[in-house]
Parts: C-alpha cells; structure tokens; sequence
C-alpha cells in the first residue's frame, strides 16, 4: 500500500454505493486503486511506494 499526501480534497469511490473522502493535508497509508485515482485527478502525490504497515512483521524463511 502506498502512503500518499493529499493536496485538495479527493473522493474515491470504489464502488457505486460507497464513497472515501480525503481532505487535504491528509498523509497515510491508502490502497493502491484509490492512491493511482487520486494522482490521475492531481489531488494527491505518493510519497512512498509499497510502503510496509506499522504493524507489519517481517517474515522469516519457514514462516507462514
């Protein structure tokens, strides 16, 4: 996922019933598909690609 920051205010809406809005100034982790809209409607620029979540551990050889 990657961490983007809004420069306006950006809607997405992944499905016809349901709507994320982002206001401007707003910087974190979002999908990929809402990241790459917001970037196409220049609302917003990714900072980091494919960054990890904070509670993510990393994954050992045999692990799971």
């Amino acid at each position: 996922m990657p961490k983007v920051r809004f420069t306006k205010d950006y809607d997405f809406k992944p499905t016809m019933q349901s709507t994320i809005g982002f206001k401007a100034g707003y910087e974190g982790m979002i999908t990929t598909a809402a990241a790459e809209a917001a970037a196409a409607a220049g609302a917003g620029e990714v900072t980091e690609k494919d960054a990890p979540a904070k509670d993510a551990k990393p994954v050992k050889d045999g692990d799971k």
